[in-house]
């Protein structure tokens, strides 16, 4: 089978990354045939062509992870289904917009990369050093899913390039997880974006609606736990609290990085980024289905 044959089921976004093996979109019975549990979730819609009900959260993980098996060789990918399932094609994208900050788009093994709230999933660690080789050291405040993200590493692997640290103060951030000998290229982050769980389920049965699902009682079609999807203050506080603490270690890293979902928010960080003492600030568009994300990357460090 020819990876990269064209694409007769699923579309996914011509807004992605050219370098993301998801823009023109895959195809489901390759994927079936990697993946034999993805079959039961297949079927064809009114327009006769074959697809997932993507309101269902088993559907959805399913079909992730037939993805990274054939796309990234990632033989194992397991963790609770409470816990967030990120779509692959949209979280590789992420990845694809660091190496053009860098000033990448080659494997580069000596790029260490520091991953904030790495979750259950370790999807960013696999992702990045499958795509270019990267380094990562990933941080979460869950115990938990740290041990899940462990069990990921090691089935795959990747005990020399992954590792994982807990953070174990809710209320920091990189402060007791980056340490005074350690350097990394660049940090990458999806905060939480409500500030309780009633506004993450508010939030979700609004886009449900336009998903018609075929599954009774679906709440959320990612799941996702508390640490995952809500914080006191919700995205504008921890994004503010990020922003502080990266001026306490703007020697030892190159560039911070972080998803902003709400566009209302990035006047707010680019004025505080200021008063820090940035040197340089970049928001990087990022074409997310029928929304678009953004990327705000800042540096302390003198550009050359």
């Amino acid at each position: 089978m020819e990876k990269n044959k064209k694409q007769s089921s699923i579309i996914t976004n011509s807004g992605f990354h050219p370098r993301n093996k998801h823009q023109t979109g895959y195809d489901l019975e390759i994927l079936c045939g990697i993946h034999s549990d993805l079959q039961q979730y297949v079927f064809e819609n009114k327009y006769q062509t074959k697809t997932i009900d993507f309101a269902n959260p088993k559907a959805v993980k399913a079909l992730n992870t037939a993805l990274l098996k054939w796309y990234y060789n990632i033989v194992f990918w397991e963790f609770p289904d409470n816990n967030l399932c990120p779509p692959v094609p949209g979280r590789v994208d992420y990845i694809h917009r660091l190496s053009d900050l860098i000033e990448g788009g080659e494997a580069d093994s000596a790029i260490r990369v520091l991953d904030i709230g790495t979750g259950a999933s370790c999807i960013y660690p696999i992702l990045g050093h499958a795509e270019y080789n990267w380094h990562f050291v990933g941080t979460d405040i869950d115990e938990l899913s740290l041990k899940h993200a462990q069990q990921i590493i090691v089935n795959n692997n990747l005990e020399g390039v992954i590792s994982l640290r807990h953070q174990k103060n809710k209320l920091n951030i990189l402060k007791g997880v980056i340490t005074e000998n350690d350097l990394f290229f660049i940090t990458m982050c999806n905060p939480p974006f409500y500030k309780s769980e009633a506004e993450a389920i508010e939030a979700t049965t609004r886009k449900l609606k336009g998903l018609n699902s075929k599954v009774p009682g679906i709440i959320r079609n990612f799941s996702g736990t508390h640490n995952e999807l809500w914080c006191n203050g919700g995205e504008k506080a921890f994004l503010h609290n990020y922003l502080y603490e990266s001026s306490l270690f703007k020697d030892q890293c190159r560039w911070f990085t972080s998803l902003v979902s709400k566009k209302e928010l990035v006047r707010g960080l680019k004025v505080s980024l200021k008063k820090l003492g940035a040197t340089k600030v970049k928001i990087i568009n990022m074409g997310q289905g029928n929304k678009t994300s953004r990327i705000v990357a800042w540096s302390f460090v003198e550009q050359s």
